[in-house]
């Protein structure tokens, strides 16, 4: 069975609360458990992960090298300007695919520049808590091809 990581990054622990006419009124723990459900019917192994802290999240994908087949992150803002975290992905060399509910391209112009997105498989955003699940099961895909 593969095993795929979910990163969440800063905030996204505040989903259901924060900004809901951006994100929606569901919560992180409502997004983790539609995911696991997915995950069986991919038949898929996932854990979890979520810190506001930059160096966390590179601490969990330098831990993830050898030990999960794929990476799906949600960067929240470090998605415009963690070179740091992007290291780290390229790094572990490890399938990721970056997702975001909000489209960043429509929103302010600070959004449009994902650094991520060079060391990602792909990108799914804008379509809210339905992006990780979209992403999930492309990196279901690409994990089955390669």
């Amino acid at each position: 069975m593969k095993k795929v990581l979910v990163i969440n990054g800063p905030n996204l622990n505040m989903l259901g609360v924060r900004e809901p006419g951006v994100y929606g009124s569901v919560s992180l723990q409502d997004i983790q458990q539609k995911l696991l459900g997915l995950a069986d019917e991919l038949s898929l192994e996932l854990e979890f992960y979520q810190s506001n802290h930059e160096g966390g999240i590179i601490d969990t994908l330098h831990l993830a090298f050898e030990q999960v087949d794929g990476i799906l992150i949600n960067p929240g803002a470090f998605t415009h300007y963690s070179y740091a975290i992007r290291d780290a992905i390229s790094a572990v060399a490890l399938p990721t695919v970056e997702v975001h509910m909000s489209n960043i391209h429509k929103r302010e112009a600070f959004r449009h520049l994902s650094v991520i997105a060079p060391v990602a498989v792909g990108q799914v955003s804008g379509f809210g808590a339905y992006s990780y699940e979209v992403g999930l099961r492309a990196l279901h895909q690409h994990l089955q091809q390669n």
